[in-house]
């Protein structure tokens, strides 16, 4: 913070005595210590809760971007499986009459499947990150 030296504070130190006397500076140099404690603990408290905060944030944005990846993974996967049994796809083979019945049916499967799988990615919340928790704890502990 302050590059307070020795000569600097030597020379505090005879000022004080100075004005206050010998009586009283024991005593204002203690009040001033647990002040300046007390400063240091304030600032440092809110140096660790914005960096929880801050932690936080790119953890809501990673969670955000992993979701948004399974998101687009699982529809890229369901437009696969659906365009295997779509006779009018280029990537499918044939007619739907050489397309099995049973192939048919797991086609149909695999994409009720992946529909309620995008649909449980989709209405899954976000869980709250651990760090959040402890920020809230620190404010409570700050005030005696």
């Amino acid at each position: 913070m302050l590059d307070i030296g020795f000569l600097e504070l030597m020379l505090i130190g005879i000022v004080g005595l100075l004005v206050l006397g010998p009586e009283r500076l024991p005593r204002a140099a203690r009040t001033t210590g647990l002040w300046v404690g007390k400063i240091k603990r304030t600032i440092s408290g809110m140096q660790r809760e914005i960096s929880a905060q801050l932690e936080a944030e790119e953890l809501r944005q990673a969670l955000k971007d992993q979701q948004k990846s399974l998101n687009d993974s699982l529809k890229k996967a369901k437009q696969e499986v659906e365009s295997i049994a779509d006779p009018s796809s280029p990537s499918a083979s044939g007619t739907t009459a050489q397309v099995p019945r049973e192939t048919e049916r797991r086609v149909a499967q695999a994409s009720a499947q992946l529909d309620d799988a995008l649909q449980e990615v989709n209405d899954t919340p976000p869980e709250p990150t651990s760090s959040e928790a402890p920020a809230t704890s620190h404010k409570d502990s700050n005030h005696p």
